[in-house]
């Protein structure tokens, strides 16, 4: 339910957004269907009716609104980032279907969707992390990992002793900030932190508590949301990037963005991260401050070549285009 591609935040639009342009590059044509507004180019488009994905009635409203786009359309293939709520009207029909995920998944509704679906159903993950909860649950699954947008990411062979570390994120709990403020502090260098933070609620009672009482002290800096541009820069010109996550991560598109830049990672192994990094070639996994330390000191030993290189073979619109259509192939055989 956010503009693709995505006016600020919102990762898995800008996966849409950059993945519709790779397919139409390749000489596909493709229609998305998203919110109202939404200005990706595409050879036709739709939009949702409803608003509210927690309505039954605008969750129906929007199946058939993708039930109408997919007989005026008649694609080949529809594949869906939405709800799977959305494919009910189509699960019977011979139409093949990709059904992706981005976040934790499983549940009764994925096994009653495998079993209507049958052969024209397949799902995908954004990791193994993420196919293997969708397995226990039934269907047939792939992880497809996402990628980072090569041609607005710089790689950067080498940055000055000086060069800080960066946040960029989510600055919340979940996230690790304050845990990448006190590893900063305890190795004695910049921290330069990025991202939104929440305007009221726990997440900002947290914001006031752990993160901006540092914020201008002992070289720890704010300087917001990043843009595109901003972006760019930011990671360039990082020593390495450090995310400390403190929950399981279904995959995490800033760690391949810092790789296109070259820029090593400094995070924990949860989650999808122990499929992204390779500790002592393109970044380090930490527990706590101690050992948050200790990999700050080894920064010097990790190739940014090497990270930049894993960004283009594994993390790249190049490399996820080509996976999805193979499986686009495959689902129309059956």
């Amino acid at each position: 339910m956010i503009h693709v591609p995505p006016l600020g935040y919102g990762g898995i639009e800008r996966i849409v957004a950059a993945l519709v342009r790779g397919l139409r590059a390749a000489g596909h044509t493709v229609a998305l269907v998203a919110k109202k507004g939404s200005a990706c180019d595409a050879d036709a488009r739709y939009f949702w009716p409803g608003g509210n994905v927690g309505s039954l009635r605008d969750s129906w409203r929007n199946a058939l609104a993708l039930r109408r786009a997919a007989r005026e359309f008649r694609p080949d293939v529809l594949h869906s980032f939405a709800r799977l709520a959305f494919l009910l009207p189509l699960l019977r029909s011979r139409l093949p279907k990709i059904m992706s995920y981005q976040r934790k998944t499983g549940g009764r509704g994925i096994t009653v969707a495998a079993a209507l679906g049958g052969r024209t159903l397949r799902f995908t993950g954004c990791s193994e992390f993420i196919c293997a909860m969708g397995r226990r649950a039934g269907g047939r699954w792939d992880a497809v990992y996402n990628f980072a947008e090569l041609d607005k990411l710089t790689f950067v062979p080498r940055v000055p002793a000086d060069a800080p570390l960066v946040f960029l994120s989510r600055v919340e709990s979940i996230k690790g900030p304050d845990l990448a403020i006190a590893i900063a502090r305890a190795s004695g260098r910049r921290l330069l932190v990025a991202g939104n933070h929440a305007a009221d609620g726990p997440e900002r009672e947290f914001w006031d508590r752990a993160v901006a009482p540092h914020i201008g002290r002992d070289g720890i800096e704010y300087v917001g949301e990043m843009n595109d541009v901003q972006k760019n820069d930011l990671l360039g010109r990082a020593a390495a990037m450090i995310v400390p996550i403190q929950w399981d991560e279904p995959f995490g598109i800033v760690f391949a963005e810092a790789f296109a830049t070259g820029t090593p990672v400094i995070t924990c192994a949860r989650g999808a991260l122990p499929e992204i990094v390779t500790p002592g070639r393109t970044g380090f996994f930490i527990k706590g401050v101690e050992d948050g330390v200790a990999a700050v000191a080894r920064i010097g030993e990790l190739d940014r070549a090497a990270c930049r290189e894993v960004a283009e073979t594994r993390f790249s619109l190049p490399v996820c285009a080509e996976m999805y259509l193979r499986l686009y192939a495959d689902a129309r055989k059956g």
